[in-house]
């Protein structure tokens, strides 16, 4: 039978096994929101991965939204990003960069000359922003201009071109929990009245133009995306979420993307909630998408192995874990206990809680 330690062939990628890295922000760039060697140790530490997706990463400087969170739009960051992807490869790594804008989840401390930041509609998201100066409610974003998406649409295109630059082995588009790219899919957050809102085509018109724009780039079979259809995370919702999610899905299909990735949590009690068909949107996606589908959502070895066993999805991604266990797929493989995360240094700090976790021979 098939499990998490079969190998498996995704586009170009012939791997060993089916565990997958998921993106975790950890707020540790330095100036500049450019990588540097600690995070080349960290990422380097956990190449054990089938695959390695980034921390999200933010296409540009609107795109902020938390403090020493790296980008991809400056040659600082592209030296420091492509010291991290040598690191990986020099152990046979894979790494994935993740391209990412926020919109609204921002605040002005953190936009270029304090300005508002930016969103399809102006609709203030309750909650509040991480600040350098502390947590702060978030503001009522600027609309943005319909003349405005074309230039987004090529800041997309140059962050996929740093991210080849930079050594990546491929990129994933940032289509999920209440970022940018999500706010203007549902349509709780969009409200507009171009053709980038309103029907569920048009909504969904913005993050097709950067995935074509991403693909231009990379070629369909180095390119992801991710998407979280019931995850309420940034205050975000949509009336009709399987309409939504399989329009976009069968859109993304026909484009022959390498990879789909779902985040499972939201709108279930449970997560990793695949077998019990109390998600059968999920069961609907798996449908629609032909190529290879990975899943996220507080997973166990014998739960990936039931989900991945049962064809419905065929890898998993892992991500608290990853924290603080670098040889997690050892130590899925083996049944070795997990080392236990200090949640004190999850975001921000240096190397205690980020690269000072043991290894299972140490």
């Amino acid at each position: 039978m098939t499990d998490l330690f079969s190998p498996i062939t995704a586009g170009p990628f012939d791997l060993p096994h089916r565990v997958v890295m998921a993106p975790m922000t950890r707020n540790r760039a330095e100036e500049g929101n450019a990588p540097h060697s600690l995070n080349a140790k960290y990422y380097k530490q956990r190449s054990d991965a089938a695959l390695i997706i980034t921390e999200a990463t933010q296409v540009c400087p609107e795109g902020m939204g938390y403090p020493g969170t790296p980008g991809i739009h400056s040659d600082a960051q592209i030296d420091g990003w492509r010291a991290v992807t040598d690191a990986v490869h020099e152990t046979g790594g894979r790494i994935i960069l993740q391209l990412w804008h926020v919109g609204r989840i921002s605040h002005p401390d953190l936009q270029p000359g304090g300005t508002e930041p930016v969103a399809p509609s102006a609709i203030q998201p309750a909650g509040e922003a991480m600040t350098l100066s502390g947590m702060k409610p978030f503001v009522t974003p600027r609309a943005l201009e319909t003349a405005e998406l074309p230039a987004l649409v090529e800041t997309y295109r140059t962050a996929a071109k740093n991210a080849d630059m930079a050594g990546f082995d491929g990129v994933e588009v940032h289509g999920a929990n209440g970022y940018l790219l999500d706010q203007f899919t549902r349509d709780s957050t969009n409200k507009r009245d171009d053709v980038y809102g309103g029907s569920v085509e048009n909504r969904c018109r913005l993050p097709l133009e950067i995935t074509d724009a991403v693909v231009d780039v990379w070629g369909a079979d180095r390119v992801g995306y991710r998407i979280s259809p019931f995850q309420p995370y940034n205050d975000i919702s949509d009336s009709d979420p399987e309409a939504t999610f399989c329009y976009l899905t069968t859109e993304l299909a026909k484009r022959n993307l390498v990879y789909l990735h779902m985040v499972e949590m939201g709108g279930n009690e449970e997560t990793g909630d695949f077998l019990s068909g109390r998600n059968k949107l999920f069961a609907k996606l798996r449908d629609l998408w032909p190529n290879t589908l990975i899943t996220n959502g507080g997973y166990d070895r014998a739960k990936a192995d039931a989900v991945i066993g049962g064809g419905l999805a065929d890898m998993v991604s892992f991500g608290a874990p990853y924290l603080a266990n670098p040889d997690l797929a050892e130590r899925l493989h083996s049944g070795a206990a997990y080392n236990e995360p200090d949640r004190a240094t999850f975001y921000g700090g240096s190397a205690k809680g980020y690269t000072d976790y043991p290894f299972l021979g140490d």
